[in-house]
């Protein structure tokens, strides 16, 4: 996921004490933990028109990478697709008019891979709910790709979605060990059991690895405890991750190009991060040289989805091997004829020469590759 997705929630919660059943969709703990992420990329990539779009595409490549497979692990991504399919999510809730809503769907309605590409779409019932701000908090990938533990990004993104409220409300037991994927193991039934393995451990990462601290609370019904809800404020070391952090790119032209194209701030950010400034910037001069174009977004959408155009090539005309990729070629080969310990030294070391946030990012995803180091990698 490159540097990934930084979007920003457009609204916020003005309901005097936010009723505290407006965030109640509960999805199956059960996912494994690229599962989870794969299902939190694929709601960013639709986010904008996820009330008006039909279905949603993306280069299945792209996908994979952005939540940790080898990019041509179809096999995994297949499985993974199939896991969202067969997953449920279910809310219970007040709507508009203050009625109470249950409902419950797939999380996917279907998914399919052809010629490179994954198309997946979400019911109509369940598009609404993410879609509104109130209800739903998109977690940002940049956290969500420092987790390591399925059980700790499912409590961070049952978690965030209350942070504006300060606390979750509380959650019978049962309600909770479903949401952590242990509801049908009887060892989790004893909470002394739940609390040693699941409740400490992912308390631990999420306060470790996200831009949120937890607090755990329980209360009881006689000697047996029944309830828990966790306390949430921001975590100040990790503001760097916080879902208003792409000021650096939004500095960038290509920033500003994008936008003036009509693509959405989130989108932009996002394209920036997965691609790197120097792509982007040859896919908008290609837009740009295009006579009648209706949907200048639309087009270098397209663009970049199929990888065609550039800054002044034909579609026609072969493209010669460039300096840069030949440099790149360099690169590769150097790193290959390491040892496995000798490149994972390099790139920690490299790492850590890194400053910028976003360039820290981008090279974390694109290892060696990394469109937005590409200098600084040829010196080093």
């Amino acid at each position: 996921m490159d540097d990934i997705p930084r979007e920003k929630l457009t609204g916020s919660l003005r309901r005097g004490a936010v009723k505290k059943h407006v965030a109640a969709i509960h999805v199956s703990g059960k996912l494994t933990l690229l599962q989870r992420k794969l299902s939190n990329v694929l709601l960013l990539n639709a986010y904008d028109t996820l009330t008006q779009a039909r279905s949603f595409q993306m280069g299945a490549r792209t996908l994979c990478l952005m939540v940790g497979y080898n990019s041509k692990d179809f096999e995994t991504l297949k499985q993974s697709l199939r896991g969202l399919a067969e997953t449920v999510a279910e809310w219970d809730m007040l709507d508009s008019r203050g009625q109470q809503e249950w409902g419950v769907s797939s999380l996917l309605s279907y998914a399919k891979l052809k010629a490179g590409a994954c198309e997946y779409a979400y019911s109509p019932a369940l598009a609404e709910k993410p879609a509104d701000p109130k209800v739903f908090a998109l977690i940002n990938l940049n956290i969500q790709r420092r987790f390591t533990s399925g059980h700790a990004l499912a409590l961070y993104e049952n978690c965030y979605r209350f942070h504006r409220t300060g606390n979750t409300g509380w959650w019978p037991l049962e309600t909770f060990r479903r949401l952590m994927g242990v509801d049908d193991s009887s060892y989790y039934e004893t909470y002394k059991h739940l609390n040693a393995k699941i409740i400490k451990p992912a308390v631990a990462e999420v306060n470790r690895t996200s831009n949120i601290v937890i607090t755990p609370e329980t209360r009881k019904r006689g000697r047996a405890i029944t309830d828990i809800h966790f306390a949430i404020k921001p975590n100040p070391q990790l503001a760097i991750l916080d879902l208003e952090d792409g000021a650096g790119q939004r500095r960038a032209p290509v920033y500003d190009g994008l936008r003036a194209m009509g693509v959405s701030d989130r989108l932009a950010c996002q394209w920036m991060t997965e691609h790197g400034e120097d792509l982007i910037a040859g896919k908008l001069d290609y837009v740009a040289l295009q006579a009648d174009v209706k949907s200048p977004a639309r087009y270098i959408a397209a663009a970049l989805r199929d990888d065609f155009g550039g800054v002044a090539e034909a579609r026609a005309a072969p493209v010669p091997v460039s300096a840069r990729a030949a440099r790149l070629g360099r690169v590769q080969a150097l790193a290959a004829a390491r040892t496995p310990t000798q490149r994972d030294a390099d790139k920690r070391f490299f790492l850590n020469s890194i400053t910028a946030a976003h360039t820290r990012l981008n090279f974390e995803r694109q290892g060696w590759m990394s469109t937005l180091n590409a200098k600084e990698i040829v010196a080093f």
